[in-house]
């Protein structure tokens, strides 16, 4: 049931639909070089074959994953000779090109810059990361969406109603049936062919494929996933992002989502962690314990038992109150780190722990804390001069940080001098004083 053509060709319509530039130069025949870059089952071979076929040019089928440079050599090769004898040109298409190290990607470089072969990639992760720049600023990317539900159903009908090639006159599907195997297909194209083979194979072709069969002949639902890949981020970028903004049902989503898919666990708990300091903070300090215990439950416990106590913090920390101003406080303090000298530490800090460095002035004139009212030493600094009205540390109102906060105004009361600003502009910023 693979498309033939364009007019076969079901999806991708921002990219091959009637008028986009694609579309127009591959009914002229003019390809330039290009990464098709798109999950499974989405056409990406397909719309390769059919460029080259519109450009009657040779097709070249590599798998990055069983090919090696002899055979990028001999492909390059032949098609250097075919050019010459016939000017026919030749499509070199590389499936998986991600899969392809540096070394062997700058094989193809030079020819593809010449012309001697046009370049056609297909990948599932993102090229700027796995694909060379020199390789990537000579072609030109595309992206191919998931299938939507409607185009699955249509591939779907089609090879039911195909006489040639479909199962048209020997198998029917249920509405159910339907409904299930388009759901469940996750806009692959493939998956959805393929178990609806699997589906009519089990009935002998003597009767209506049911709701059951399609669920015997699917298992489980294909999931998107690679954990050394692009949805192992991006699932994890959808988490981080539903518990910062504090919507437990997208943050329970999120988290099964990458449970049902064989993400480890422990990568799963050790981001809750991360995000008990980075986003809550001090606005909620159980957080951080909260997520910490998570981490421990799990590593204790494994699975399938883990999914609790990680749903737990996770729920948690998304209905916890949020600060960001420990993160905002750390960032200050790197900037000054990294654009301000380095000055010793000033010596009524440093420990004298010899006659020699108490005569060098080490720790004269410290004032030790709990000898004062309120065991705080008046008067007392503990930056070096040049940075002794720095403020890093901005507290919110938000949950027990708004105490925190009272209290930290009113220590800085109780020492002169202690409120003054950075110079430059402070409003909203954590550099600003209290």
């Amino acid at each position: 049931m693979r498309p033939r053509d364009l007019s076969e060709f079901v999806g991708q319509e921002h990219v091959i639909g009637a008028g986009r530039v694609l579309r127009k130069a591959i009914e002229a025949g003019q390809l330039p070089s290009m990464i098709l870059w798109g999950p499974p089952g989405t056409g990406k071979t397909t719309l390769a074959a059919i460029a080259a076929k519109q450009a009657k040019a040779r097709f070249v089928h590599l798998s990055a994953v069983s090919s090696g440079v002899a055979d990028l050599r001999r492909v390059i090769e032949e098609s250097r000779k075919l050019r010459g004898l016939t000017e026919q040109r030749t499509v070199m298409f590389i499936d998986e090109i991600h899969r392809f190290n540096k070394a062997q990607q700058d094989v193809v470089l030079p020819y593809v810059e010449n012309g001697d072969v046009i370049l056609l990639g297909a990948t599932t992760e993102n090229p700027s990361f796995e694909v060379n720049s020199a390789l990537l600023s000579r072609s030109r990317v595309y992206v191919l969406k998931p299938l939507t539900e409607d185009e699955v159903r249509r591939i779907v009908r089609s090879a039911l109603s195909d006489e040639e090639r479909g199962l048209a006159g020997r198998a029917k599907l249920s509405a159910e049936a339907e409904d299930a195997l388009v759901a469940v297909s996750n806009g692959d194209a493939r998956v959805a062919l393929n178990a609806l083979e699997l589906a009519h194979d089990a009935t002998g072709g003597d009767r209506e494929i049911t709701l059951g069969d399609i669920r015997e002949a699917m298992q489980r639902r294909s999931l998107l996933y690679d954990r050394a890949g692009d949805q192992h981020y991006d699932t994890i970028s959808a988490f981080i992002k539903s518990v910062r903004g504090s919507d437990p049902d997208a943050s329970l989503y999120w988290l099964m989502r990458m449970i049902d898919a064989g993400e480890d666990p422990m990568f799963i708990a050790r981001r809750i962690v991360i995000l008990a300091g980075e986003d809550v903070g001090l606005a909620d300090p159980q957080a951080l314990v909260i997520a910490t215990a998570a981490q421990q439950a799990t590593h204790l416990i494994g699975f399938p038992e883990g999914y609790f106590p990680l749903a737990e913090a996770t729920v948690y920390l998304a209905l916890a109150p949020k600060s960001d101003s420990l993160k905002r406080g750390l960032g200050e303090v790197q900037k000054d780190l990294d654009e301000t000298r380095a000055d010793p530490v000033p010596l009524h800090l440093r420990n004298a722990a010899t006659p020699l460095m108490k005569s060098f002035g080490y720790g004269k004139d410290y004032k030790y804390a709990h000898d004062f009212e309120g065991h705080v030493a008046p008067d007392e600094t503990y930056l070096p001069d040049v940075l002794r009205d720095r403020r890093y540390y901005v507290p919110t109102e938000l949950g027990a940080e708004a105490e925190l906060k009272r209290r930290l105004e009113a220590l800085r009361r109780s020492v002169p001098g202690a409120g003054r600003a950075r110079t430059g502009d402070t409003s909203g910023s954590p550099r600003s004083s209290d």
